[in-house]
């Protein structure tokens, strides 16, 4: 496929790089553009309040006519989260597979979005045609059925997209990753290929989803006489099928709890990735009505979220479970990086509450570990390397592992989001940068909420307020009622009435101040008020709160 027109095909990351999540990268050739992926983040610890963080995507509205459609490898909330913000501004179809399609279905269905969204599903090996553009679909495995990587045709040669990726040859549902046809496409000269970064670090091969089944039966057969609770990621159907399989196979009844597994598991097992036996699932009101050593609890909260299932029975905070002495409860899962203390803390809440908790050899990765990577190359032979899907050192990993196998160095790119990739047979190079960045969701709120509001709640959070009212006459300025001082989060008040007491003196001398010098401008009154009140404060407390001075008139 020889580019006659010497166009050049651009490559621009706009969320994913430099984090794990948020991610979402357009390719663009000359008029079309599609975008592969459209992830969310979790809030940094930084961002009070904050729910969801969703990408900037200032340039596909700029150029929203080339803007062909979206394009989707799995159904992680990394990589379809920010699907319902994102299409009310970027409304174009959408390809994925059928569970894939499925979960976002059950995301639009909560935003009313389902009537004026196109989507379609896409098979394996199934190619979609987009602009200048063909897409092709590749089986792969990874912690969620369905997923896939992409081989993407543009006139300027062909880009390997991996996805999320395991190599699993003995997945629990459906067929191993196509490996053969990696090869295929890479007997055809792959110009780059964009592979998962996520265990470039370590070693090896990632193990098979199936030998967490077996863990499973070894921990049900050495627990048959108590309550067995498993907390994992909701997505990872798979999972839940061998859990399920494990629990019929020990005549226990099986309960699902938690918003989001319940909504995959519906989904799941209404698509046919979800084999569950009849009279196997029973709801949460019939528990009471079995003894414990026939039940099974699938919960959310694997990660230690302070509002998912698992912890609020931590905390005696859930409403139908209790935790027991004597429950055991599995945490089928790795800590992902940044939640080590707050699933520590689930798990001492659970230890102290008497439960048996295991955490050990309970879970495989969805990710591939430097073996695979290493075979993904081999089979694609790509003249550019472009790791992904992960933090600065996971991507360095990776192009370590691309020049081991013989990729000059100047011809691998670690990008950072917003970065423009210009590439063709002859040459590559970053050619500029567009607007990226995170636009932060807070409750209905997407993007009104920015750095200063950040900042503010940081310093309330950091040093409370103080606020001081007080009643000016309209044209004289005379004072007429106050000031009266209110605090929050500062000092307790009954205790610090002498500190009160001063700080309206200190509001006193303030106004003095301004009425000896003639400033009638309440701009400036209120100026004036802040700062010597911050000072006196400091002073006396090394403490800076909030001050908001409040007049009013009559």
């Amino acid at each position: 496929m020889k580019n006659i027109n010497n166009s050049k095909l651009k490559i621009i990351p706009l969320g994913g790089l430099e984090q794990i999540g948020m991610n979402i990268t357009a390719f663009e050739f000359e008029d079309s553009i599609v975008v592969v992926d459209c992830g969310l983040s979790f809030p940094e610890d930084d961002m009070l309040g904050i729910d969801l963080v969703i990408p900037d995507v200032t340039y596909l509205k700029e150029n929203i006519d080339k803007v062909k459609g979206f394009v989707i490898t799995h159904g992680h909330e990394d990589h379809i989260g920010a699907l319902p913000y994102i299409i009310k501004d970027i409304n174009v179809p959408i390809y994925a597979t059928k569970l894939t399609i499925g979960i976002i279905e059950s995301k639009f269905k909560e935003h009313n979005l389902l009537k004026t969204t196109k989507r379609k599903v896409v098979k394996h090996g199934q190619s979609i045609n987009l602009g200048s553009f063909r897409i092709e679909f590749i089986k792969t495995n990874h912690s969620i059925a369905d997923a896939s990587a992409l081989a993407i045709y543009s006139p300027a040669g062909i880009v390997v997209h991996t996805g999320d990726f395991k190599v699993d040859y003995t997945p629990v549902f459906g067929d191993a990753i196509d490996l053969q046809r990696f090869a295929e496409i890479g007997k055809k000269g792959v110009l780059a290929l964009m592979c998962d970064s996520t265990n470039a670090l370590r070693t090896g091969f990632t193990m098979s989803e199936k030998t967490v089944g077996k863990t499973f039966d070894n921990i049900f057969a050495e627990h048959r006489n108590t309550r067995i609770i498993i907390a994992t990621f909701a997505s990872n159907v798979d999972r839940v099928q061998q859990i399920i399989n494990s629990a019929y196979k020990y005549g226990r009844k099986v309960v699902v709890e938690g918003r989001s597994m319940v909504n995959i598991i519906t989904t799941a097992s209404e698509l046919g990735y979800l084999n569950i036996p009849d009279s196997t699932l029973i709801d949460i009101e019939q528990m009471k009505n079995y003894p414990d050593e026939q039940m099974v609890l699938i919960t959310t909260g694997s990660q230690g979220e302070s509002m998912a299932a698992l912890s609020r029975m931590a905390s005696d905070m859930h409403r139908k479970v209790t935790i027991k002495p004597n429950d055991t409860v599995i945490f089928s899962s790795n800590p992902i990086p940044g939640n080590e203390k707050a699933v520590s803390r689930v798990i001492n809440e659970l230890s102290a509450k008497g439960a048996d908790v295991i955490f050990q050899d309970v879970h495989v990765s969805g990710h591939a570990c430097q073996e695979e990577i290493k075979l993904i190359y081999s089979l694609v032979h790509p003249q550019y390397a472009i790791p992904v899907h992960g933090e600065y050192r996971h991507l360095k990993a990776q192009a370590g592992i691309a020049e081991s196998l013989g990729i000059p160095k100047d011809k691998i790119f670690i990008l950072s989001s917003g970065d423009v990739l210009e590439l063709d047979e002859e040459q590559a190079k970053v050619s500029g940068k567009v607007q990226t960045g995170a636009i932060l969701v807070d409750g209905l709120g997407v993007g009104d909420v920015g750095n200063i509001v950040l900042r503010d709640r940081q310093h309330l959070a950091e040093d409370g307020i103080m606020i001081v009212v007080l009643t000016l006459e309209k044209y004289s300025n005379q004072l007429l009622s106050g000031p009266d001082i209110v605090s929050r989060g500062f000092v307790y008040v009954r205790e610090s009435e002498d500190l009160m007491e001063e700080s309206r003196q200190v509001v006193l001398d303030a106004l003095d101040y301004c009425s000896t010098r003639h400033i009638t401008d309440w701009g400036k009154i209120k100026n004036t008020i802040k700062e010597d009140l911050n000072s006196f404060i400091w002073k006396r407390t090394k403490r800076n709160p909030m001050i908001l001075p409040i007049i009013m008139e009559v």
